[in-house]
């Protein structure tokens, strides 16, 4: 067993590490990361879990420091994988009663408005693996948190519209838009590190608490395609804006952004926020 210590272990040193390493570092919470053997990235340790392999190497896991919080940022879908982790990193680190929380998607919610409580869809195998890693507690201390969509660096919501509204009937179709920043997704697992006797054992759904419309968004942004000339001045926004007056002519809308009660979906994840006592601090997708 690795005879190191840390505060936070990060398995897959991945786009959420980017936010979170810094913020660990600011208030001087112990960390370490993994990435894959493959695909190496500097200051991590190899390590590659496979949730089909039923007898993982122990090597891998010997070579990892105990920590106080072991993070799973990358998805398991295999029935037993899950328990097979927890059970091998707790096996090659006696002596210690690490947590553990599993990076999600609030993908596994449905329609209508939906809260962490909601029914979800049960025959997702990612949310079954997430399942079985909560059915451990208490006796291992787990929780599972399901992410909006996600976005900060280099992912900007506005260079999506183009793709995503190609068309006035593929813009036609966008309704709400659920959304978290990297630095608060940061934020969350930190103060669940720092206060986990209020997570143990609980499924939590985590959004910037704003329900962003489509329609709006597209007729702000457009599909951003630059001109001859370059600069602000020569920035064509495509013809999203367009289809968006007539579409709201169409449907009866009279202003932007539209009500939730146009939409199929509505995601309320303020009650992790009222548990941990934070507010989302990035928002308005800027």
């Amino acid at each position: 067993m690795s005879n190191t210590h840390v505060d936070l272990l990060i398995l897959g040193a991945g786009w959420t590490s980017t936010f979170l390493e810094p913020l660990c570092k600011e208030r001087q919470v112990s960390f370490a990361a993994t990435s894959r053997p493959e695909n190496p990235k500097p200051d991590t340790i190899p390590f590659r879990f496979d949730d089909q392999d039923e007898h993982p190497d122990r090597a891998q896991f010997t070579a990892l420091p105990s920590a106080q919080t072991v993070l799973i940022t990358f998805p398991i879908n295999a029935a037993g994988a899950s328990e097979r982790l927890v059970r091998l990193y707790e096996d090659t680190h006696r002596g210690h009663a690490p947590a553990f929380v599993q990076l999600g998607s609030t993908g596994i919610w449905g329609v209508g408005w939906v809260d962490r409580h909601s029914p979800y869809n049960e025959s997702n195998t990612r949310a079954a693996a997430e399942k079985e890693l909560l059915a451990l507690s208490p006796a291992t201390r787990t929780t599972v948190l399901n992410l909006a969509g996600l976005w900060g660096g280099p992912r900007a919501v506005k260079h999506f519209v183009g793709r995503v509204a190609a068309t006035k009937e593929a813009l036609k179709a966008r309704g709400s838009l659920h959304m978290i920043n990297g630095l608060d997704v940061a934020r969350a697992i930190l103060a669940v590190h720092e206060n986990f006797e209020r997570a143990v054992g609980q499924r939590w759904m985590l959004t910037d608490t704003r329900i962003y419309d489509w329609w709006d968004l597209a007729a702000a942004w457009g599909s951003e395609q630059p001109q001859d000339g370059g600069g602000e001045r020569n920035r064509s926004q495509g013809p999203q804006g367009v289809w968006v007056l007539e579409l709201m002519k169409e449907a009866g809308v009279r202003a932007l952004p539209r009500t939730p009660d146009h939409f199929d979906r509505a995601l309320d994840s303020t009650e992790f926020w009222r548990t941990f006592e934070l507010a989302p601090v990035m928002a308005r997708l800027e």
